[in-house]
């Protein structure tokens, strides 16, 4: 889940850095620490975040397959009659199919920045809410820092006791009961590829449409 990693790097790494009040100050130093994967997957809306992805994904490979189709039929179409057409209506026809193609290919680079878009419009309000109930889960129990150790990308701790996990009890606060779930699927983090590639024989050029 690369794209949801990243989201929540930058939307818990520092927040979830507790400022110690005076009282605290002067207290042992507490530090907890939580797994926002193992939490966010027991979250009910990371059923909705996971569904709306996938829709979203859907309608970006209908564009996409729309797009290839019509590319394609243009390719067939020109090979049909390049012997009868002249070098002017030659010259034209090879230019539209290389703008459809660069059009293919600028659209799938789109695809995968909208997918991260929309990926953070739709986390948002499910990380306000674990860092609201992370926030209260500190106070009441002292913690006077509060890590992520989910283990994705750079985790932030490499070693901690197991009773500094606070996982659980951000679970209770949202009246959830804890249990072994699967981490959250972010959906889809590339654009969509699942056009076939360009048939050779339907175009004009040797350029094949490039997928990511």
């Amino acid at each position: 889940m690369k794209i949801f990693r990243l989201t929540l790097a930058a939307a818990l790494l520092t927040a979830g850095t507790l400022a110690a009040t005076s009282a605290q100050a002067q207290a042992p130093l507490k530090i907890g620490y939580t797994d926002v994967q193992y939490v966010l997957a027991q979250m009910p809306e990371s059923k909705q975040i996971e569904s709306d992805l996938k829709a979203y994904n859907t309608q970006l490979e209908a564009q996409l397959k729309s797009k290839y189709a019509d590319y394609q039929a243009k390719g067939e179409a020109y090979q049909k009659g390049e012997a009868t057409m002249t070098d002017v209506v030659k010259a034209d026809k090879q230019k539209e199919l290389q703008t459809l193609q660069q059009s293919i290919q600028e659209f799938q680079q789109s695809a995968q920045q909208s997918l991260q878009q929309k990926q953070q419009t739709l986390l948002k309000p499910a990380l306000d809410k674990l860092q609201k109930n992370i926030d209260l889960v500190a106070d009441e129990n002292g913690f006077t820092y509060v890590f992520n150790s989910d283990g994705g990308g750079s985790p932030l701790l490499l070693h901690a006791p197991k009773e500094g996990d606070i996982s659980d009890l951000v679970l209770k606060k949202m009246g959830i009961t804890p249990g072994a779930a699967a981490p959250i699927k972010s959906g889809p983090t590339s654009a969509p590829t699942t056009t076939p590639a360009v048939n050779k024989a339907a175009t004009p050029t040797k350029t094949k449409i490039k997928t990511k």
